[in-house]
């Protein structure tokens, strides 16, 4: 698919298709994502994968709203900075969250990005702590590490 084709078709996908990713395409994903620009080219992005459904039926619940969808993705990836490499980390991370969104559309993937960083878990009480608090919590992500969103992947369930 041409680069512009690429731009002019990528969009939220939220349904998917009752169909595994697979390995090979989650890495093509990660390589796109591998080639993204850092400041001073720390690389501090880092990546998780997860296929496994009640893993991904658990992160679905890191937010009261606009996170539900998650739980039918047959792939997500945990998009992660770490902030002890450069205090750029967010910028680093949403360029790098991009390349794997338009290189899902290059391979006729749908994706969906769910903000992570700064997000309370329940929109009405502050006090039940903040989605990142219980990703990390939940993924057993050690400190230093920040995340900035997860992207549901997944074949679209329609045009």
């Amino acid at each position: 698919m041409e680069f512009f084709e690429v731009l002019a078709r990528r969009h939220s996908v939220r349904k998917f298709a009752d169909k595994p990713v697979g390995k090979d395409m989650v890495d093509r994903l990660i390589e796109a994502a591998g080639t993204a620009p850092s400041s001073k080219n720390c690389r501090s992005s880092a990546f998780m994968c997860i296929d496994e459904k009640d893993v991904i039926s658990a992160i679905s619940e890191m937010r009261d709203r606009g996170s539900a969808f998650v739980k039918d993705a047959p792939e997500v990836i945990v998009v992660l900075g770490d902030e002890t490499r450069t205090d750029l980390w967010v910028d680093n991370c949403a360029i790098s969250a991009t390349f794997i969104q338009l290189a899902a559309t290059a391979l006729g993937l749908g994706s969906c990005w769910v903000h992570v960083n700064g997000r309370p878990r329940k929109s009405d009480n502050p006090s039940a702590g903040t989605a990142e608090e219980y990703l990390k919590d939940l993924l057993g992500i050690k400190d230093g590490m920040r995340i900035l969103c997860v992207i549901a992947v997944g074949y679209p369930a329609e045009d």
